[in-house]
């Protein structure tokens, strides 16, 4: 199906297009520089982490903590990158025809996912040659993504839009204060940022244009399989959690069961925030979602999203 746009919206497009000339970066040559990461630097700050629920910790043993979460949020990136940008590879079909300033801006927009999954290996390779064996990333990429791929464009579309507003406000309000973050890790994130302002637009504008064309029915269920990809989210953390608690431990067997039970429930509240609330609680993502769901559809998500808010 053909894409009709109208002027307002492909301005918009436009605009993504000029952003993206501008703020272009190459990996090695703008982001690692030749650097390698600075273990004796904390990799995610504080009011990202949770480490303060952990007063327990020794100073090097937060900085820990903050390299296995450093580790695993990259991975994270990486793993939800690649469905989005196999979803925009299959939306772009529709402007094949149609508006060639959206098409363009789509194919930059997978391009520039496509980067940043390489982007993200690169640092899971350069990390893991500084830390003890053991660490295990328990997602597979590409089974979740034939998971999230299996729902309708419509959620797709909504949790990518919940990603991309996320990882614009945890580098605004965390990442960029923090003056005493490793500079690489936090030059990698910088990039990152940079690119996915203008995803979220496109984002929008794609979700916008697919809400259009379903009916009642079609929406419902659509809500519904948003409600069931923050579920399978939900899961993904919960195992990581348990993995980076277990890994945590193998490095520092010292701390009694209680201490570790903690440590544990510090992992899984952090990505949650991280993962989850931190999107579903940013403004942009409450007025957009707020466009295209009913007061009773609202109800539903807020009520399966409630266990998870706590």
């Amino acid at each position: 199906m053909t894409a009709m746009l109208q002027p307002t919206t492909i301005d918009r497009y436009a605009r993504c297009i000029e952003v993206s000339k501008r703020v272009r970066w190459d990996i090695d040559q703008d982001v690692i520089r030749g650097r390698q990461f600075d273990f004796g630097k904390t990799f995610i700050p504080a009011g990202l982490s949770g480490v303060d629920d952990l007063p327990f910790l020794s100073e090097s043993d937060r900085r820990l903590y903050s390299h296995v979460q450093g580790r695993t949020y990259a991975n994270m990136f990486g793993l939800v990158e690649r469905f989005i940008c196999a979803k925009i590879l299959e939306l772009s079909h529709e402007h094949f025809m149609g508006d060639q300033v959206a098409l363009e801006a789509l194919v930059r927009f997978s391009d520039e996912e496509l980067k940043h999954q390489e982007l993200f290996r690169r640092i899971e390779k350069m990390i893991a040659r500084h830390m003890p064996w053991g660490y295990e990333f328990a997602p597979k990429p590409n089974d979740v993504a034939r998971v999230v791929l299996g729902k309708s464009t419509w959620a797709v579309l909504g949790l990518t839009l919940h990603i991309e507003l996320f990882t614009q406000a945890h580098y605004r309000q965390s990442i960029a204060p923090e003056q005493d973050l490793d500079p690489l890790y936090k030059d990698v994130l910088l990039y990152h940022w940079k690119e996915e302002s203008q995803h979220a637009i496109m984002d929008e504008l794609e979700w916008l244009r697919e809400d259009a064309r379903l009916n009642e029915a079609e929406r419902d269920q659509a809500v519904t399989d948003l409600i069931e990809l923050v579920a399978a989210v939900d899961g993904i953390i919960q195992a990581q959690a348990q993995a980076d608690a277990t890994y945590f431990q193998k490095m520092r067997p010292t701390y009694s069961e209680a201490q570790m039970a903690k440590v544990h429930q510090a992992f899984l509240d952090a990505y949650r925030w991280q993962f989850i609330v931190s999107g579903v609680q940013e403004p942009r993502f409450v007025q957009v979602l707020g466009q295209v769901i009913s007061e009773d559809q609202g109800k539903r998500i807020n009520a399966a999203l409630a266990p998870l808010m706590a």
